[in-house]
């Protein structure tokens, strides 16, 4: 089949490989030129596509990453997976308004459109299909399928992958159920249907809300553990011993990525708008979550201040700048207001982080540096932040004066942990 996958990113790239990969003619369209530059040159900017696969479909003739709308036309499925965030606490659906509007444009008779991107319970019928019958002239259910499937990518995971991960797929009918289903049946191992779109969009966000609850709850036990002089990692070990009714979360210096910081709020925003009320358990985790970097940086302050140093002045070397370990994910990292606030207080701050290869939002003009024993033993205090395998923790600990290490990583007499 012919199709078009609107977004290159860490969702929309694994997916467009992936149909290339087993017969499909793909176009990646996205409004990015440097990414698309990179994609036609064989490059790949995300750690769960290697730059083989990408040359690979390039040649086969089977895979077009394009920036030209009209390169859109003709197709017979299409992908949505544009960002969804937040703006001042309200869902920003702007770009999967203008994916929409752009597919609405090229979709003819008997067309699927599949709307991937996270958002509250509703969008795919209420916002999507609105948007595409006005630039169609078609109607959605009898003129052309619309369905939704929440994407399910976590970068960096060495196990599950877009791939082997069950998918949920959903439908605006019985119709457009059948004709999402048998798309991603070429796509994926295992496909998980439900009666309607509404219920696979809170399934999403279900599933990222229970973790962000969760690591809400741990950042919370870690702050009060260290205020109780008790060493929260060696309790959360035990407690992992537990064959039944514990899952292990561990705490961390905030949540990063799409899913944490923003999916829970569209749920919220969605149940405050709809119902009149607040989603009590969000609203408590955003906070918890949302000032991690905050206790991380005062923190340090504290450690500081016991060694005759101010946080203005020192030289600090923040070790990681994705949210999680060995990918280059920045989005919504909290590293980045950690850097901010370290800036404001007058700090000299470098960063070191192999993977992290595009411009960060929030955090222009970084100082990027290698991990060496020069530069740490040149800064004042040392804060992991995404413990990387490609760190050298013995190095670390061999020359770091001071280390905070908000990732249980680091051993030693100068080392603290959140």
């Amino acid at each position: 089949m012919r199709v078009v996958i609107a977004g290159q990113g860490y969702v929309g790239l694994p997916l467009a490989i992936r149909a290339a990969e087993v017969g499909h003619q793909v176009v990646g369209f996205d409004v990015d030129p440097v990414r698309i530059g990179r994609l036609a040159a064989g490059e790949s900017y995300v750690e769960d596509v290697q730059a083989d696969r990408i040359r690979a479909v390039l040649d086969a003739g089977s895979y077009r990453p394009t920036t030209n709308p009209d390169e859109c036309a003709s197709f017979e499925v299409a992908l949505i997976t544009v960002p969804t965030p937040l703006r001042d606490g309200v869902p920003d659906l702007s770009y999967v308004e203008a994916a929409a509007e752009l597919l609405g444009r090229h979709l003819g008779p008997g067309g699927t459109v599949v709307l991937e991107s996270t958002t509250y319970p509703g969008t795919t019928a209420e916002v999507v299909g609105p948007v595409l019958e006005k630039a169609s002239g078609l109607t959605a259910g009898s003129d052309f399928f619309l369905g939704f499937s929440p994407e399910r990518i976590d970068p960096g995971n060495p196990t599950w992958n877009v791939v082997n991960t069950p998918k949920i797929v959903s439908g605006v009918d019985e119709a457009s159920l059948s004709k999402v289903k048998a798309f991603y049946d070429t796509v994926v191992d295992t496909t998980v249907t439900v009666s309607s779109c509404r219920e696979a969009e809170l399934a999403k966000l279900i599933e990222n809300t229970f973790r962000h609850v969760n690591i809400a709850l741990v950042n919370e036990i870690a702050m009060i553990s260290n205020d109780l002089g008790i060493d929260v990692w060696q309790a959360i070990d035990a407690a992992s011993t537990k064959p039944f009714g514990f899952m292990r979360f561990i705490p961390g210096p905030g949540v990063g990525g799409h899913c944490l910081p923003i999916d829970p709020s569209y749920l919220s925003w969605r149940v405050q708008r709809a119902l009149g009320q607040s989603f009590r358990f969000v609203d408590l985790a955003n906070d918890i979550n949302n000032h991690m970097p905050d206790y991380v940086v005062r923190r340090l302050i504290d450690a500081l201040n016991r060694r005759q140093r101010s946080v203005s002045g020192s030289r600090i070397l923040l070790l990681g700048l994705a949210y999680k370990k060995n990918t280059g994910d920045a989005r919504e990292s909290p590293a980045v207001r950690i850097v901010q606030l370290l800036r404001q207080m007058g700090a000299e701050v470098r960063v070191a982080d192999p993977h992290v290869v595009e411009a960060v939002h929030g955090a222009p003009d970084l100082t990027l540096v290698e991990v060496t024993a020069e530069e740490l033993s040149a800064a004042d205090a040392v804060v992991v932040l995404a413990d990387h395998d490609q760190f050298d923790y013995d190095l670390i600990e061999r020359k770091a004066r001071y280390v905070l290490d908000t990732r249980h990583r680091v051993r030693g007499a100068t080392v603290e942990v959140i």
